[in-house]
């Protein structure tokens, strides 16, 4: 079938300047890290970019290690774009990483200038793609010099593999640390892609600070908490949940009684803002000021129609807030 995006979908979102930068994300962007592999369905996987692209969504977030297996991921988006984007790159924001496990030996994986040349490279090969716009260092190496992996990052943005830089992963000293070499490079960093959720909150304590300083953008990845700020845990763990799959992401140890009733009291909150939880999840993010845009996965067209929706109603009053704090503190 031939695919023709929605004249509409401008229409359909919101864009948020990334930081001190000339770059604007759509409000919602998504993930690849998961269901688009060689393991999934291929129809799926397309479908689920051309509705998310049909719905205004212009930044598909991948890295070099997603699949499975490992690159399946970059592989699958490459055809896709093949197939229905032609023509259509210069409308999306297209991101990878490196840092992680990628390849055996000791120059598959962490921050070394030859791991993150020869990653580029690849993911590059992978998608048939010139450059990408956004290439991330995916964790901080604890071995390698800060000054080497930044440095490479400049490099690749100065050889036109890579339009803009990031960090993933980073805590705030060796992030300040990162954002200050690459200033004094010349090539900022234009975002930080941290986990970030109602449960996993420790960005407040004072990276987001830092990056409203340094104007830098923040786009939080795992914004369900990995499925456990939805309506499916609400009645225990179903049979077909990352939970019970033994996923690596998410373990049946994760979900305490505790945990349970702090999501059925969210849940209520939710409902009375006419909203599922997942999409009070995302909107309580992108009603933070730092927020550039929240990092979704999918795996149903449905969910990012959701997520898309959660836009539309980012507004919390006071006693909304202030409840929800309440049940986390609990």
């Amino acid at each position: 079938m031939h695919y023709t995006p929605a004249n509409n979908r401008y229409q359909k979102m919101e864009y948020r300047r990334s930081g001190n930068s000339g770059i604007k994300l759509s409000a919602i962007s998504l993930g690849l890290w998961q269901n688009f592999g060689h393991v999934n369905d291929f129809e799926n996987s397309r479908k689920l970019i051309q509705t998310a692209f049909d719905s205004g969504i212009t930044h598909f977030d991948l890295a070099n290690n997603y699949g499975p297996p490992p690159g399946s991921a970059e592989e699958n988006f490459g055809k896709i774009l093949q197939t229905d984007f032609k023509g259509l790159r210069d409308e999306m924001i297209i991101s990878s990483k490196a840092g992680y496990t990628m390849w055996d030996g000791p120059y598959g994986d962490w921050g070394s200038k030859k791991y993150l040349v020869s990653s580029l490279d690849q993911s590059l090969k992978r998608m048939n793609l010139d450059y990408v716009d956004i290439f991330y260092h995916h964790r901080p190496d604890p071995e390698t010099p800060l000054e080497e992996t930044m440095a490479t990052l400049n490099l690749l943005v100065q050889q036109g593999k890579a339009l803009y830089v990031g960090i993933s992963n980073y805590k705030t000293p060796e992030a300040k640390r990162a954002i200050d070499l690459l200033k004094q490079m010349g090539t900022p960093c234009l975002i930080h892609q941290p986990k970030y959720s109602m449960f996993e909150r420790w960005v407040e304590e004072s990276l987001l600070d830092l990056l409203t300083e340094e104007q830098v953008g923040c786009i939080p990845f795992s914004p369900l908490a990995q499925g456990l700020l939805t309506d499916k845990y609400l009645h225990g763990i179903p049979q077909d949940s990352r939970a019970a799959s033994g996923s690596i992401s998410l373990h049946e140890s994760d979900i305490t009684s505790d945990k349970i009733e702090k999501i059925k009291a969210l849940n209520e909150i939710a409902l009375h803002r006419n909203q599922k939880l997942a999409q009070m999840a995302v909107s309580w993010l992108l009603q933070k000021p730092q927020v550039t845009s929240v990092l979704i996965g999918a795996s149903k067209a449905s969910q990012i129609q959701d997520a898309v929706n959660a836009v539309k109603n980012q507004q919390f009053t006071r006693e909304e807030l202030q409840q929800i704090e309440n049940i986390l503190a609990q």
